[in-house]
């Protein structure tokens, strides 16, 4: 686990090297402006990356055990830490070896031994792309009606909590909730309420996520998708059903042209569990097809109804409504 040299600041980096007095160098040219994080080696370097998602990666070449050239092979491969940018501080002028890093990914070079001055302003440099290309991805990841993330945005965060499964072995839980008789809601009350009432259900099942690491997004019309990382299927069925009767307990006021209206609504939601394999039969795919048919399952049996799929529910054909 990495040792946190800094913990006030926005931004943060991982710095990577097996020699104490430049860990100790660059923590003092950059805690002043950023959290640090410190590794000894490329080992610790993908475990903290995957762990602390870090902004910017300083990461020396020349190491025991596993080497910079080969740790950066490993975050570049990785879908959750690729895109993390790597600056390189080695003590190699070699051009080739400079040639090589920018091959395997590298976003940059600070050659030993560094100045201050430089190593601020690369730094600086490449976390400031970093802020500007999360302003852009926040923008374009966001639902614009709703304010939760968007399907895009979902199906990236899914990926990467389906790997993360992968690797470490833990259920996932995936969520989808519908909106009951939506298509008449509209028709009766028009688009605008309609609006209000997205608004509302999106904010009343993101108040009944538990974690900050439960994912809510838009999944497409009145469809909500959730994912709970690393939890069980009884876990993800009490989510669902304190979200469901949280619905069914509100009393929506329609702010209509000529009067208030009081209103219900009611949700369906269909669940899916598995711990992910290297296995067809555990595909991230049939993840969301189970969910899907455990909510088509809730919708064709009375709806207001929590489902999950399971051997009964897989073996029926359902038609969507």
């Amino acid at each position: 686990m990495a040792e946190l040299m800094d913990s006030s600041k926005k931004n943060t980096v991982l710095v990577v090297d097996d020699e104490p007095m430049n860990i100790r160098a660059l923590t003092h040219i950059l805690a002043p402006d950023y959290t640090i994080y410190v590794e000894k080696d490329g080992y610790g370097c993908v475990e903290t990356a995957r762990e602390l998602r870090p902004d910017l990666i300083l990461l020396d070449v020349i190491m025991p055990a596993r080497n910079g050239f080969e740790t950066i092979e490993i975050l570049k491969s990785d879908v959750v830490l690729k895109d993390i940018p790597v600056i390189f501080v080695t003590g190699l002028s070699n051009p080739q070896d400079e040639e090589t890093g920018f091959n395997l990914g590298a976003a940059d070079y600070i050659n030993k031994p560094f100045s201050p001055a430089v190593v601020k302003l690369r730094v600086k440099n490449h976390i400031h792309m970093v802020n500007q290309m999360r302003e852009i991805y926040s923008l374009s990841v966001t639902d614009t009606l709703t304010g939760i993330g968007n399907r895009r945005h979902f199906n990236n965060q899914l990926e990467a909590e389906w790997q993360r499964g992968l690797r470490q072995q833990k259920p996932v839980s995936f969520l989808i909730f519908d909106i009951d008789h939506f298509k008449a809601f509209n028709d009766k009350y028009g688009h605008i309420q309609g609006d209000w009432v997205l608004k509302n259900v999106s904010t009343a099942i993101r108040d009944g996520l538990l974690r900050p690491t439960d994912i809510l997004a838009r999944w497409g019309g009145e469809e909500f998708a959730v994912i709970l990382p690393d939890t069980p299927l009884e876990g993800a069925k009490i989510v669902a059903e304190n979200i469901r009767r949280k619905i069914e307990s509100t009393t929506f006021l329609l702010e209509l042209d000529d009067r208030q209206e009081e209103t219900k609504l009611t949700i369906s939601a269909g669940i899916n569990c598995v711990i992910p394999k290297n296995d067809n039969s555990y595909s991230l795919d049939r993840l969301i097809a189970g969910a899907d048919k455990a909510l088509y399952f809730s919708k064709h049996n009375g709806r207001n109804k929590v489902s999950v799929f399971d051997d009964a529910i897989s073996r029926l054909s359902i038609e969507n409504d």
